[in-house]
């Protein structure tokens, strides 16, 4: 049993491990204590003076980042000598700060900006002129610097050399010249360059992709999880509050799963989930077809196999939920008397076994042990389709179920690949993006993303998680498992 120590914080009792440090311990009681340089998932740099506290028996105000909880310890987190030591503080940050909240990316969830509401020095004793540094530069493949926001809390640095070794970032200069910056010839050229626009308190650090895009006080958030690999990192889906534009994807703490981390393969999975790029409407034949009729043409369909299960291929890709494939088997079983033929369709060159040593995982599909535990309850041995269809060629179905990948960007040879399910006679086609194959197909039916699910994936790990589910672009939007649930009935 590992050794504790008891403190007092405002008066609150608390038991912590040994070695916790007094800002954890004001984290366990939800007291905030202010911050810039602190980060739970980085090292200690103690460099903002911001997060001073009392501590009875000290002389002086302590950095609570750097102080040792000690058994018996008795903290003050707000007192008038406290608040006056964070309001000098949050005033020479300000020293040479620029004052272009209007236009910067980082305003609306600023710590600097919301720092200032609750503690500032409003009546500022400063009158020195401002040091100019450079701004607007192109530090990276999907960042921008802007030097004179930053206050050189160094976690950009140290997230560099601590969580992808890369070290590219240091602190050039001395005094109010010192500045943030990239080491020559060298750029942020990882895929991991996004976590940095997430840490930095301020707004030095933005993204190209998201840059006067859009206020953060227009979005609506929805907790979620990530489809990009089988990690399953917990994000955050910021969508514009009138539903119809997705901007980005940030990630949730989750210290059993992705820490506070998530890739930037993973950030772009909001990219396909606007309307430009979605399947609208169903069709049939090349002919737009009604909402209202979906269910019964798609019965249609099934009622024509006359309930000879061997007549039906089904094709399914590791992106669904388990509780659209529960009903997918259940519907089919029901309408066909037994299960048809089942197919999983995976990358040709995909190697489950890759793993960057960070987050990012070589299995693109969230839901592969998902599907593996649905086909494993329902006694189904699947058939391959990894490059090799010739085993879907072979059955010659009347009737082919193709439930295709909501990410096809993890399909490397997936234009190549569709072209083969066009080759099969009677194709049912359920997708979500636009593409010039699957007109082709007997029939076109849209699907929800993964941010309008609600369902269960289930990581490499075997942790199942929950996704939430946003309104739909396209209000008549019937998820697979309404679809499939009235089939059943």
């Amino acid at each position: 049993m590992s050794e504790t120590v008891k403190l007092t914080i405002d008066g609150k009792e608390i038991t912590v491990p040994k070695g916790t440090s007094v800002i954890e311990a004001t984290e366990m009681l939800g007291i905030e204590v202010p911050r810039f340089c602190w980060h739970p998932g980085l090292s200690v740099a103690g460099v903002c003076r911001f997060c001073m506290v009392k501590i009875e028996g000290m002389p002086k105000l302590q950095i609570a980042c750097n102080t040792t909880c000690t058994e018996g310890m008795k903290v003050i987190t707000v007192s008038d000598e406290v608040k006056d030591a964070h309001k000098w503080a949050l005033e020479f940050h300000l020293i040479n700060h620029p004052l272009d909240c209007p236009i910067c990316d980082q305003a609306g969830e600023c710590e600097l900006q919301n720092y200032y509401m609750k503690v500032g020095k409003y009546s500022s004793q400063m009158d020195e002129d401002k040091v100019l540094k450079p701004k607007a530069l192109d530090v990276g493949d999907n960042l921008v610097l802007d030097t004179e926001r930053c206050i050189l809390c160094s976690r950009c640095v140290r997230f560099e050399d601590e969580v992808t070794k890369t070290s590219a970032l240091g602190i050039f200069n001395r005094g109010d010249h010192s500045v943030i910056g990239t080491f020559p010839n060298r750029r942020i050229q990882h895929n991991y360059s996004y976590n940095i626009v997430d840490i930095c308190p301020v707004g030095a650090f933005t993204a190209k992709d998201f840059r006067f895009k859009c206020r953060v006080w227009f979005l609506s958030e929805t907790k979620t999880i990530c489809p990009g690999c089988s990690t399953g990192c917990n994000v955050t889906v910021f969508q514009q509050k009138n539903q119809r534009e997705y901007y980005r994807l940030k990630p949730r703490k989750n210290l059993d799963v992705n820490g506070h981390w998530m890739c930037d393969y993973g950030r772009t999975m909001y990219q396909h989930l606007n309307a430009s790029s979605r399947l609208a409407t169903p069709s049939i034949e090349g002919k737009q077809l009604p909402w209202d009729s979906l269910k019964q043409e798609l019965t249609k369909k099934l009622a024509a196999m006359n309930g000879n299960a061997n007549q039906v291929a089904l094709v399914l890709t590791p992106q669904y939920t388990n509780e659209e494939y529960t009903q997918i088997l259940q519907a089919l079983k029901k309408s066909l008397g037994a299960l048809p033929k089942v197919y999983v369709w995976r990358d040709a060159t995909e190697n489950a076994e890759n793993f960057d040593g960070i987050l990012f995982r070589g299995d693109l599909h969230p839901n592969s042990n998902g599907l593996n535990k649905i086909l494993t309850e329902n006694n189904i041995t699947p058939i391959s389709l990894k490059g090799d269809f010739s085993a879907l060629a072979a059955q010659k179905a009347s009737l082919t179920l193709v439930f295709g990948p909501e990410i096809e960007k993890s399909y490397s040879q997936f234009a190549n690949e569709i072209t083969r399910f066009a080759e099969l006679a009677n194709v049912v086609y359920f997708g979500t993006t636009l593409n010039p194959i699957t007109k082709k197909f007997s029939m076109i039916i849209p699907t929800k993303v993964f941010a309008e699910k609600s369902g269960t994936f289930v990581n490499h790990k075997g942790i199942a998680q929950k996704l939430k589910a946003n309104p739909p672009v396209f209000p008549n939007l019937l998820g697979i498992e309404d679809l499939f649930s009235e089939l059943r009935a």
